[in-house]
């Protein structure tokens, strides 16, 4: 996204700044993510990103994963600058043979031996600044490795620190930078001290504040956005009922009170009865007055014929803005004369850190999984900087943090907890053409699979969950007749981050119940499947 996009200040202006460039790996962001959980504020950007592109010096350097070989022709490959910033840096497998490799290329080769799974490292004391990386560990630490390449010799300069059976230089440190590598995953779970070696990293080492916490972020977000935001400029802002923009929706009333204006958009592919219940559940619980505009109709118009996903999300996301922007006119209008007369300026919306780093494409380690609702879904003259300016303060938040930071602010637990829905909505969820047909099945299955899942007091437990409709349909037998019917797809996963995520274990006798209604209850349907792939490969959404 272009930098003419305005943002509030980022929290690295503020926070101490852990920096991971990601090569790649599935497990990047676990990097990061652990290291929020620690306190430690961090962000992760991708491995082509130039020292020169930043507008702050982190405190420490974390180069990740990768799914390449060093020495390939095209992989992927650090700025130089980054190595003579004079911060520590610690290399986690492809990062350390990134190290190694650009002091010499005979320091890395394909190993004979390779490693994936659990491993056993054994520690090597040197009584010296190289031990603090395996400070108050044992000796003998389970790790979790995943790596076809080794180093083939200590690069110059270094000193090792680590060994396991296979790999003689599991751990390196150089002798006198601040400057460390492990072939191991420290970020995953199945390194158990992998959180307090990171810890010694990042506090021992480089010296940061633990001191990221959701309270913090609040109290110093409202007074960015009210400097950003100014005494008389008026916001605008997205609510769809889910958390993020809920969440979102408060900070800004928090900030500016009456200034800002939370609009609903029905375009047709929202939840059953959604628009009412937003209504009446931000009025009671927040205080927040919600303007609903019934674009429905526009909206579907518009989808008719287009199969495509990605654009789907561009005319969503186009006419989100052009109907904003409509509405913006508006407020300004009844706004004068009264104390809150002013331009609308900024638009809200409550994307979130998982939705930034999906929507990140740059060539080489990875590629753009989707463009994201929040994020790549905008019309280029809001990203060329014209007309309303984007206001994101959640950007750099984590769903678990949205969901603390909802509390510090007051937000009622109902809606704290309740399940994100995508600004695109159910259109992203029907496989294909967007017709009110299909709308009516997808809309009528959702319904009775949350409703189900309410019921047997799982709602809480479940992270997101929604029935989607496929292209395609099965034969069924109703009443001694043959009859085609469309494929209901239910999804219902568990996650923390909403980067990776696991398939929730139903058992089959809910499974079977919930099949039972939707195919009794819902005209149109004959087949009812349940989705159990993970995430990755698979995204939570269908589209």
């Amino acid at each position: 996204m272009s930098a003419t996009i305005e943002q509030a200040e980022a929290p690295h202006q503020t926070f101490d700044t852990l920096l991971v460039l990601d090569f790649g790996s599935q497990y990047s962001h676990l990097i990061t993510r652990c290291l929020r959980g620690l306190s430690l504020y961090s962000e992760m950007l991708p491995c082509t990103t130039k020292l020169s592109e930043l507008s702050f010096k982190p405190k420490g350097i974390i180069l990740s994963g990768g799914p390449y070989s060093v020495y390939d022709a095209g992989a992927p490959h650090a700025d130089p600058a980054f190595f003579d910033l004079d911060v520590p840096i610690l290399g986690v497998c492809y990062g350390m043979q990134e190290i190694a490799w650009r002091l010499s290329k005979e320091n890395v080769a394909r190993s004979n031996e390779r490693e994936y799974g659990h491993a056993q490292i054994t520690s090597q004391r040197h009584n010296s600044p190289v031990d603090r990386l395996f400070e108050g560990l044992d000796d003998a630490t389970q790790v979790w490795m995943s790596h076809g390449d080794k180093l083939n010799q200590l690069p110059e300069g270094f000193c090792t620190i680590a060994t396991t059976q296979n790999s003689p230089f599991a751990g390196i440190a150089h002798k006198e930078k601040p400057v460390f590598g492990i072939q191991f995953h420290p970020e995953v779970t199945h390194t158990p001290r992998g959180k307090d070696l990171l810890r010694n990293f990042a506090v021992s080492i480089c010296g940061a504040k633990a001191n990221w916490s959701m309270s913090n972020f609040c109290d110093q977000e409202i007074t960015r956005i009210r400097n950003l935001v100014g005494p008389k400029a008026q916001v605008i802002g997205a609510v769809s009922g889910g958390v993020d923009s809920t969440v979102a929706a408060k900070l800004l009333k928090e900030a500016i009170g009456s200034r800002f204006h939370a609009v609903l958009v029905d375009n047709g592919v929202m939840r059953l009865d959604e628009c009412q219940q937003v209504k009446q559940t931000l009025a009671e619980h927040l205080g927040i007055s919600l303007t609903v505009v019934d674009a429905s109709q526009r909206f579907l118009d518009g989808l008719k014929g287009t199969e495509d996903p990605e654009k789907k999300r561009k005319f969503i996301g186009n006419t989100f803005i052009d109907i904003f922007e409509e509405e913006a006119l508006n407020i300004e209008k009844e706004a004068e004369n009264t104390p809150n007369a002013g331009k609308v300026e900024w638009f809200l919306q409550g994307t979130l850190y998982p939705d930034v780093i999906e929507s990140i494409s740059f060539k080489g380690p990875s590629q753009t999984i989707k463009t994201h609702h929040n994020v790549g879904g905008l019309p280029q003259r809001m990203i060329d900087g014209q007309g309303l300016k984007l206001i994101e303060p959640l950007r750099e938040l984590f769903k678990d943090e949205v969901r603390d930071l909802g509390r510090q602010l007051g937000v009622h637990e109902d809606l704290v907890m309740r399940h994100p829905f995508p600004g695109p909505g159910i259109a992203i969820r029907i496989l294909g053409e967007v017709t009110p047909d299909r709308v009516r099945i997808a809309r009528q299955a959702d319904h009775i699979f949350i409703t189900m899942i309410r019921e047997a007091g799982l709602y809480n437990k479940i992270s997101q969950a929604y029935a989607g409709l496929d292209t395609n349909k099965a034969v069924g037998v109703m009443g001694d007749q043959r009859q085609e019917g469309y494929i209901i797809i239910l999804r219902a996963v568990k996650t923390t981050d909403f980067m990776t995520a696991e398939a929730y274990p139903f058992s089959m006798d809910f499974l079977m119940t919930v099949s039972r209604r939707i195919v009794n209850e819902v005209d149109g349907v004959a087949l009812v499947t349940y989705n159990v792939t993970s995430k990755p490969p698979s995204t939570i959404e269908l589209q």
